[in-house]
């Protein structure tokens, strides 16, 4: 994953010395990078002082006495100078962890000109060596450093061994063998082991990375999820808010703009506008309302949903204000021959509520549309719901007969708000001025299911009647 990526990348980086784009270490960082020599070096010289006088104590030790080097005799202080050097060394552990692992392996080459028992503290900051230096650079690049510090290794351990434990009495060619053996068995011991366990540490840390990585991933996918939805929450609702407002306070402009000039000629036609100011101004704050009690959680809302059927009352109410006319083609049943005549099917028959209430606010700004643009042209609003497969809605207005009142910086929000819905409902929108200077909205619903067909009438028998009881 690509949080992993600069994980994986940094040793390599670290592994070339002072790379131009090296990350800096952190505090916490730089801490560790003194804390581990030392440790390393305090655990060294106290092994180097505590064991000879344990070993002592020991009944059953395999070592002869007078075989410990003395306090502050000459091989003593060559082990505690080497664990010194070899501590200093590992502070340059981070910023070339290939050059720190070589220059601590050779210090036991140095110090095996005065061979002791105890030389084998020497390898405990090699052992450190390679732990720090497996866990920052890849194996690929950290191999011939590794091979070099075990052939380092077992020149060390085979040459105190040949000397100190009297490895060559038996023979040169023996001598030599048993201090091969025993190297390459120091060697596995210092090098091969602790890149073992530092791999195996090494890779749960790179797992545990790469979780932490898939979980923030997850979380930003989550994040993403739910900006999305809030953004088209937000989409929604603010085509519900352009719809309501533009519908009526659009009606409510230009009632208010002919009552202006009716008051002084027309006294009575003023007050039925002033009425019908009233009844918009109800109608908006019904729907903010119900809107608002949507968005809360605290009170359930009552809402009625808008259908096709809707339309009618909704161009009757666009009638008090503008000349609107309503043409319905409606669909038939298509009864059988011997019932009568087909009778006509419910508006909207088979359309979804989705789509119905798309239908619906599409005619609503079409029409606070026609009345704000072209006022005092006529609009007609033609529902064709003859077909079996779709219904289509129509609705179309002449040229402006007097000067509009103008529309607001905000304008283009009605179209954009028709296409989104007609958009989430899977219908054709169409717009457009028409050849006689007007405009025009055209949408076409699919239908989700087929209409309902006509119940079977009963047919009377002979010598039957279908008189009720009297």
């Amino acid at each position: 994953m690509a949080p992993a990526e600069p994980r994986a990348q940094r040793p390599e980086v670290e592994a070339q010395g002072a790379a131009p784009g090296r990350r800096p270490a952190t505090a916490r960082e730089r801490r560790t990078d003194v804390l581990v020599p030392l440790g390393t070096f305090v655990v060294g010289l106290g092994l180097l002082l505590g064991l000879p006088p344990l070993d002592a104590a020991d009944p059953d030790s395999v070592v002869p006495a007078g075989a410990y080097p003395a306090v502050s005799s000459g091989p003593w202080l060559v082990l505690a100078l080497g664990l010194l050097v070899q501590s200093a060394v590992l502070l340059a552990a981070r910023r070339a962890p290939r050059a720190t692992l070589v220059a601590v392996s050779v210090v036991p080459v140095l110090a095996a000109v005065a061979p002791t028992t105890l030389h084998g503290l020497l390898l405990l900051p090699v052992v450190v060596a390679v732990v720090l230096a497996v866990l920052r650079v890849p194996l690929a690049r950290l191999w011939p450093a590794l091979v070099a510090a075990a052939a380092l290794v077992i020149v060390a351990e085979g040459s105190v061994l040949y000397s100190a434990y009297g490895a060559g009495r038996a023979g040169v060619g023996i001598g030599i063998s048993r201090s091969l053996g025993q190297g390459f068995l120091q060697a596995f011991g210092t090098v091969g082991l602790p890149v073992l366990i530092a791999l195996v540490v090494r890779s749960r840390r790179e797992v545990r990375a790469a979780r932490t990585a898939e979980a923030t991933a997850v979380d930003r996918e989550e994040d993403a999820r739910i900006d999305a939805a809030v953004s088209r929450e937000r989409a929604a609702m603010a085509r519900e808010l352009h719809d309501i407002a533009a519908h009526h306070l659009s009606g409510i402009a230009l009632m208010s703009a002919v009552i202006d000039r009716q008051i002084d000629t027309d006294p009575e036609r003023a007050h039925e506008g002033v009425r019908q100011v009233r009844e918009q101004s109800t109608a908006v704050l019904e729907d903010l309302r119900r809107l608002v009690g949507l968005l809360r959680d605290d009170s359930p809302a009552e809402r009625a949903v808008e259908t096709v059927a809707g339309i009618v009352d909704l161009v009757e109410r666009a009638r008090f204000r503008s000349d609107v006319r309503l043409d319905v083609l409606p669909g038939t049943t298509g009864a059988p021959a011997t019932a009568g005549p087909a009778a006509p099917r419910p508006l909207g028959d088979g359309v979804g509520p989705l789509a119905q209430l798309a239908a619906y606010r599409t005619v609503q700004e079409a029409l606070a549309n026609a009345a704000l643009h072209a006022p005092g042209s006529p609009c007609t609003v033609t529902m064709d719901d003859r077909a079996d497969d779709h219904l289509t809605i129509r609705v179309e207005n002449g040229p402006a007969t007097v000067p509009a009142l103008g529309s607001t910086p905000a304008g283009g929000n009605g179209l954009r708000g028709m296409r989104e819905r007609a958009e989430l409902v899977g219908a054709s929108l169409q717009v457009g001025p028409t050849d006689t200077g007007g405009w025009t909205v055209s949408l076409r619903l699919g239908r989700e299911a087929l209409p309902t067909p006509a119940p079977q009438a009963a047919t009377a028998h002979p010598g039957t009647t279908t008189e009720g009881p009297r």
